[in-house]
């Protein structure tokens, strides 16, 4: 419980320094007009309380992600807790917050179209295919997990495919109304509804006392298949939302469409980052207790959405219990519903398609859902259709971040003096190691089968050291064009 409780205390601390000094370095300014007052729409650009802003935020953010990413990174043991604490501190809720600012500043612009702004125009078409994409496997994920809790939980005698329709038909509603209308309303209660699922596992850990890993008890690789499932990278990939994950940053731009003011912006995105961590760490360390030795129940090959009615079943009230299944449903669908807004809003940008009629909002979005709907058929018809759906969905996600880490460091290189950019080139060079490694370590996922795993670290580096030599020769590039006109 010691590591526990300082771990929590260092994301606090995290989010009122490093979250002040991002927000110094950034330079926000609370004179400066915002997008949704100057392109205020009644649809996406849409004034809300700032309050209601970091809510929405959080819950598009959150989703299982620190629940399910969090359970699973737990198997690694106590190597978890400092991932998401350090993680979260310097690589995840800067790059939510500078994301969002940028975003803010450039009219509430799409991801894509950051990531051209900044790594070229190639990329910029490359990731706005690979973000839709994206978007869908987060519209997968978040339609499959609640459906599956809520008929396993309450419905066991109807069929998944009913809950799959209703979730996916409020998906469809979400996606096509005034973002103040549906998502600024009911997210607040869903939003307080999370956290008070996680407040209710604190206090089981005040009055159980469960065992969890210390620190000082060893770093040592816990999982159960550990030979095959090396920390590097395979934890880093396994806990994203609860550290870093590129998907908040396609969520990013929604709220910078509803902010009146930029002071607003660390609350919002830092904050609600640092918030996520919070909630990663809680479920951490409920389930290192649970996969540890002094477990009072056998958790052998459960996954994340199997260990969240195990810990809620044991330690809680039948009452308690179900709330905390419902925060877990909620958290789910409310990022799947905004995932796939965000995918019709980067196709809108793609395709500079008026998005205020909404017979223009249904021409983009029933094509995304057309295909969410397929690939949801693949991942309920087969048992392990879900699965690899996830694998894919968590890499694509980091390699996301990525990406948007490297954008956000060309953007300080360009516009800050001094070193400032280090702030998200180490991350950034951090992730590329990760995400670079992973295809060529991991045994089921990437080439890790047929290559020794010395020579994918070898491979992974090799990545990472030739992306730094490209951003060094292309800063210096620029540096020369911008200073040979004053030598003229």
């Amino acid at each position: 419980m010691i590591t526990f409780c300082i771990a929590l205390v260092l994301l606090v601390l995290g989010y009122l320094i490093y979250g002040k000094l991002s927000e110094r370095v950034f330079g926000a300014d609370p004179k400066r007009e915002t997008p949704a007052q100057y392109m205020a729409d009644g649809v996406d650009y849409v004034p809300m309380k700032p309050w209601r802003i970091y809510l929405i935020q959080f819950l598009n953010i959150a989703g299982v992600g620190p629940i399910c990413g969090a359970i699973m990174g737990a198997q690694f043991g106590s190597a978890s807790f400092l991932w998401i604490v350090f993680g979260s501190i310097f690589a995840g809720a800067v790059h939510d917050y500078m994301a969002g600012m940028i975003s803010l500043r450039e009219k509430g612009c799409s991801l894509p179209e950051i990531h051209g702004n900044y790594l070229g125009n190639g990329v910029k078409q490359f990731m706005r295919g690979f973000m839709v994409l994206l978007m869908i496997l987060v519209g997968v994920v978040f339609v499959n997990t609640p459906a599956t809790l809520l008929n396993a939980h309450f419905t066991q005698n109807w069929n998944v495919y009913i809950w799959v329709v209703i979730i996916l038909c409020y998906y469809l509603i979400a996606t096509l109304l005034p973002i103040d209308k549906l998502i600024g309303r009911i997210y607040p209660v869903f939003g307080f509804l999370l956290l008070g699922m996680a407040v209710a596992i604190v206090v089981a850990f005040v009055v159980k006392q469960p065992a969890i890993p210390e620190l000082w008890d060893g770093l040592e690789n816990r999982h159960p298949d550990a030979a095959h499932n090396p920390i590097f990278p395979m934890m880093f990939i396994s806990i994203a939302c609860g550290a870093i994950s590129g998907f908040h940053a396609t969520q990013s731009p929604l709220m910078a469409r509803c902010m009146t003011n930029e002071k607003q912006g660390r609350p919002i995105f830092y904050g609600a980052m640092i918030t996520e961590g919070v909630v990663a760490l809680i479920w951490a360390a409920a389930a290192a207790y649970f996969f540890g030795p002094n477990s009072p129940v056998d958790t052998t090959g459960k996954g994340g959405p199997a260990m969240v009615g195990v810990i809620a079943d044991t330690w809680f009230t039948p009452v308690i219990a179900v709330i905390t299944i419902l925060g877990v449903i909620s958290a789910a669908v409310t990022s799947g519903d905004t995932a796939l807004r965000s995918a019709r809003l980067i196709v809108a940008d793609f395709m500079n398609y008026n998005q205020k009629p909404i017979k223009n909002r249904l021409i983009v979005a029933i094509p995304i859902f057309l295909v969410t709907a397929a690939i949801l058929v693949y991942s309920l018809a087969d048992a392990k259709g879900f699965d690899v759906i996830w694998r894919y969905f968590a890499w694509a996600n980091q390699f996301l971040a990525t990406f948007t880490l490297w954008a956000i460091t060309v953007y300080l290189r360009r516009n800050k003096q001094g070193f400032w950019y280090l702030m998200t080139l180490l991350p950034a060079l951090f992730m590329t190691m990760v995400t670079g490694c992973f295809l060529f370590v991991a045994e089921k996922e990437g080439l890790g089968s047929v290559l020794p795993r010395p020579v994918g670290y070898g491979i992974g580096a090799a990545i990472t050291v030739l992306v730094l030599v490209i951003f060094l020769w292309k800063s210096k590039k620029a540096q020369n064009q911008e200073s040979s006109p004053k030598a003229a």
